[in-house]
């Protein structure tokens, strides 16, 4: 029998209620709800909810939709929210602010498409900091590019845990010495986990062949450790390349040669415990 699923990486949205400056792929500009999630998933699930890069002075509104899509849904156990962190002693207020709000878990702030050099901005690594005083993970969503600055930010913030989203956006496909070379270094960082999402749609077009991806995943685990490794879908962006069962069904066939408990904690006991998640709500 398969372990339970806690999916640690889906997004729910509505172009009608936010601005996503991102979101151009026509497929993906309508409202995705949490019964269209169930409906795609096609087995009990869990998830968290990850912002979804809507305008920055919408996050709290966000955080409040979100919420109320959760009302009645019990599969939906908590949500990782858009701080900007970068943004002083206001950051840290609303750090303060979302510590005391047990539906928000963690939290993100993008930082893929910023400059080189950001991650090393003194009053984001003060923001960094303050999540690990306050129980918060944060969610780190580079390139692969960006990710040695990213284990000088893991370094310079031991005490907080950063969850790197989509294991550093490799290219698969491509040339990937670089991402396993600078992936390896910040796996010895053991405040650092990895999300096992996100990767069938930086394949080329058509390509996300579990030929192709698995590899990215072996590559994961093998360097984290099971232990360090949280399954995660990036639903719906992930349905540009492949359905949800596909890559759920490719993460398990990854994960059979585990042993049970170690596979049932990437399929979701691991992201419970980074998340602090409390028990299923009934």
């Amino acid at each position: 029998m398969s372990p339970p699923v806690l999916d640690a990486h889906v997004h729910l949205w509505d172009p009608h209620s936010f601005t996503y400056p991102w979101l151009t792929e026509q497929a993906l500009r309508r409202s995705f709800g949490p019964q269209d999630l169930a409906a795609a998933a096609g087995e009990p699930i869990g998830v968290v909810v990850v912002e979804a890069g809507r305008r920055p002075e919408q996050a709290q509104a966000e955080v409040a939709w979100v919420r109320g899509q959760a009302a009645g849904r019990p599969e939906i156990r908590g949500m990782v929210a858009h701080l900007s962190l970068e943004h002083g002693d206001s950051a840290h207020e609303a750090v303060r602010d979302v510590a005391a709000d047990p539906f928000v878990v963690g939290v993100r702030r993008l930082l893929q498409d910023e400059a080189d050099g950001f991650l090393t901005d003194r009053v984001l690594r003060a923001g960094v900091a303050l999540l690990g005083d306050m129980g918060l993970p944060f969610d780190a969503c580079v390139r692969e590019h960006q990710l040695r600055e990213l284990d000088h930010l893991a370094a310079a913030c031991p005490q907080t845990v950063i969850v790197l989203d989509h294991l550093g956006k490799p290219r698969p496909g491509e040339d990937d010495s670089s991402w396993r070379r600078d992936l390896r270094r910040l796996a010895r960082r053991p405040n650092v986990v990895c999300k096992l999402s996100g990767l069938a749609t930086e394949a080329p077009p058509g390509q996300a062949t579990p030929g192709l991806l698995r590899p990215y995943l072996h590559t994961a685990l093998d360097l984290f450790g099971p232990d360090r490794c949280l399954y995660g879908s990036d639903w719906p962006v992930l349905t540009t390349a492949v359905g949800y069962r596909d890559w759920l069904d490719l993460v398990r066939t990854e994960l059979a040669t585990l042993p049970d408990h170690e596979a049932a904690g990437v399929l979701g006991a691991n992201a419970a415990r980074v998340y602090r998640l409390p028990g299923p709500k009934t």
